[in-house]
């Protein structure tokens, strides 16, 4: 079923599904009337030389320069070019395709003026999958993703690049193959195409859907080390964590012990510390909170995805024009900042959990560095130091990016957010994230093995759907294949699929 955008019911699982799963996308009808509305307003103001900002005026530093009748014929196609500056290795399909349908969505509105068939092409390109080459680097996050947006525009005047059934093409060349019509730029139509966050926005949403999920299998790999260290379970009563009443902490203590359940943990068979380190009794605690930031920034997301993000807005019930900072990318880059934190937070409360795994004097009886050949082996020992590494580089980029404004424009554009920057960031954090992940899976079921008890039945799928992809490390062999397979089982989420069937939802 297609995904139908009319401005308000966008959500980050639907642009996982368009800009990840290739689902198609309809402009609903009441959305081309709005557009069409607003773009008859539009018109008669600049019949009637109405001065409004990038219709008939340059932009930044240049908006107080007045563009007669032959320079705005033009004007739109050399804003595309001096826009399209960016610098780098492409993005991923995925975040360009969820950009794409971010600004149809803004177009719903009826309040950016540009032409129907700009939007109705963006659709085409959705839907036929064309996805234009787009620089990675280059946006400040206001006024908008200008210079990635602006390498989807060229498209629309038969320039730039595209991918087309795995190919790299000319864009001209790509839309002919797909049977997409060049529309042009005429006036507005360019600006009303890049004026938006919209890039760094569909990558943010799409990392909060991956975030979710990463989160749930922090939880697997939680409940799997509690149940090899024999940690004492009284700290993940729910009802601790109601009377406190956080969200994230409710949700996630019981998605562990949904994991531990069935387990001998929960009998008393088995002997345990009255009070364990931090590191186990407060998973909740720390897993939930990074659950409420999560939360809190798909939210924001959503706003924004649903939003009018555009310079300047026109109102056509009021036949007014409206210019101010629609495009600042701030509402998105500060809450994920904080959501990239909260990942680095949870990855370090892995790495302790490992720790305890490894460290004879910590780990209740488990062999040192999970290995009966100690001394002649070294077992686990150096994917510590990996976790560690990565670890670092995780704290290196959870320094915000929405406090790093540089101004810009000769000081017209003297803040910004930044935005594009934390969404890279982002990007890294959560692929690191994987491999942290993975290496605690790993240490906690080479423990389980080590233990003779019968684990939970979420605990007991997940050991099993590893034990499919890495062997029990017997005798010490190369780790580094054993380290990026798991990240890759974290990254596809097979043990988060296997423990649900199993045990019911995680969320």
């Amino acid at each position: 079923m297609s995904v139908v955008l009319d401005g308000s019911n966008l959500t980050i699982e639907k642009i996982v599904a368009v800009a990840r799963h290739n689902e198609k996308v309809e402009l609903h009808p009441d959305a081309l009337e709005r557009i069409k509305i607003c773009r008859a307003m539009l018109e008669e103001k600049i019949n009637a030389h109405e001065i409004m900002y990038g219709v008939n005026t340059g932009i930044g530093e240049f908006s107080e320069v007045v563009l007669n009748d032959d320079q705005v014929k033009d004007f739109q196609k050399y804003l595309i070019y001096n826009h399209a500056a960016g610098i780098g290795d492409p993005a991923p399909i995925e975040y360009v395709r969820g950009a794409i349908a971010g600004r149809i969505n803004v177009h719903a509105h009826g309040n950016s003026g540009c032409r129907p068939e700009i939007t109705l092409t963006l659709v085409e390109m959705l839907n036929k999958n064309v996805t234009p080459v787009v620089c990675q680097k280059g946006s400040v996050g206001a006024c908008g993703d200008l210079a990635p947006m602006s390498q989807i525009a060229l498209l629309l005047i038969g320039e730039g690049e595209a991918y087309f059934n795995g190919e790299k093409l000319p864009g001209k060349v790509a839309f002919e193959k797909a049977g997409i019509k060049i529309p042009g730029l005429q006036a507005r139509d360019g600006l009303a195409t890049i004026n938006g966050s919209n890039l760094l926005t569909a990558m943010s949403a799409i990392h909060l859907y991956d975030m979710n999920r990463w989160l749930k299998q922090a939880e697997i790999a939680c409940a799997m080390s509690l149940e090899a260290l024999f940690a004492n379970l009284k700290p993940y009563d729910v009802r601790l964590h109601e009377i406190r009443g956080f969200k994230g902490a409710v949700r996630s203590t019981k998605s562990i012990m949904r994991c531990i359940e069935g387990s001998d943990l929960q009998t008393g068979k088995l002997k345990m510390k009255v009070q364990d380190a931090y590191s186990m009794r407060s998973s909740p605690q720390v897993i939930g909170a990074a659950h409420d930031a999560i939360a809190y920034a798909k939210g924001q997301v959503e706003i924004e995805l649903n939003g009018v993000g555009d310079n300047p807005i026109f109102l056509p019930q009021n036949k007014l024009t409206l210019t101010g900072a629609n495009f600042q990318g701030s509402p998105v880059s500060l809450p994920m900042d904080m959501a990239g934190a909260a990942i680095t937070m949870v990855c370090v409360l892995s790495e302790r959990r490992l720790n305890r795994l490894l460290n004879p004097a910590l780990s209740v009886g488990l062999p040192a560095f999970l290995t009966k050949g100690a001394g002649m082996f070294s077992g686990l020992m150096l994917s510590q130091y990996t976790a560690d590494s990565l670890i670092v580089e995780q704290r290196i980029l959870s320094m915000p990016a929405s406090i790093q404004s540089i101004p810009a424009a000769a000081d017209q554009e003297d803040f910004v957010s930044m935005g594009m920057n934390t969404a890279i960031k982002n990007d890294q954090i959560i692929d690191n994230a994987h491999g942290i992940l993975g290496i605690e899976f790993i240490a906690a079921a080479q423990a389980l093995d080590f233990r003779e008890f019968t684990p939970g039945r979420g605990v007991a799928k997940a050991k099993e759907v590893i034990r499919k992809y890495i062997d029990h490390l017997d005798v010490d062999r190369p780790l580094y294949p054993d380290h990026t397979k798991m990240k890759e089982v974290v990254k596809n989420c097979f043990i988060l699929k296997e423990v649900e069937k199993t045990v019911g939802s995680l969320e």
